[in-house]
């Protein structure tokens, strides 16, 4: 078995006309992308970065060989990886997870009821959030949620037993149909300034 890889980082567009690309990096710092050795796409095969600088969410970088635009958008989609081994340990105290150690993991409510899994690690710009795989039927046609990654949501993540608990979420949509939905007013507004 190879060792296992960890997503560092995805090439999400061309930038300019002389083969600049824009990199969303996963990592803390966005310039640390190049920082722990040579990146491999999904195949393997080593992509050098040349970083030229920030742009938001990651960092526009050069690629050898890559001169114009055409060339760029060529390698739009391609991930990059880098092997756990040289990745830093994490702080002791389970603050901290790489995105990967999450994945796969089961998913428990709190009440210890089996939920599903983790689908996914996203992050949108307004903090991570989990797209979670709900388990059988009982919980509609979704084929997946997202929920906030937030204590409040995820009381408690056991990685030695391979689970997350969470709290009930939300069905969604429900709320917004319950209520006052305002007619009464609308109604009475409209009787009020047409005898005037």
């Amino acid at each position: 078995m190879s060792e296992e890889r960890l997503l560092l980082g995805q090439i999400v567009a061309a930038h300019g006309i002389k083969g600049l690309v824009k990199v969303r990096c996963f990592t803390e710092a966005p310039a640390d992308i190049v920082a722990y050795g040579p990146l491999r796409d999904a195949a393997g095969a080593v992509v050098e970065l040349s970083l030229r600088g920030p742009t938001k969410g990651g960092v526009l970088a050069a690629v050898p060989g890559v001169n114009d635009r055409n060339g760029a958008e060529a390698l739009r989609g391609t991930k990059l990886f880098v092997a756990r081994g040289v990745l830093p340990p994490l702080p002791s105290g389970g603050e901290e997870y790489y995105h990967a150690d999450l994945v796969g993991l089961a998913v428990e409510l709190v009440d210890g009821t089996a939920f599903g899994e983790v689908k996914a690690v996203h992050d949108f710009g307004a903090g991570d959030v989990l797209e979670l795989t709900p388990k059988g039927s009982g919980h509609g046609a979704r084929e997946s949620i997202m929920i906030p990654f937030s204590r409040q949501t995820v009381p408690e993540i056991d990685l030695a037993n391979g689970r997350v608990v969470i709290t009930a979420p939300e069905d969604g949509g429900d709320d917004i149909d319950g209520g006052d939905d305002g007619d009464d007013d609308d109604g009475g507004d409209d009787d009020d300034n047409g005898g005037k």
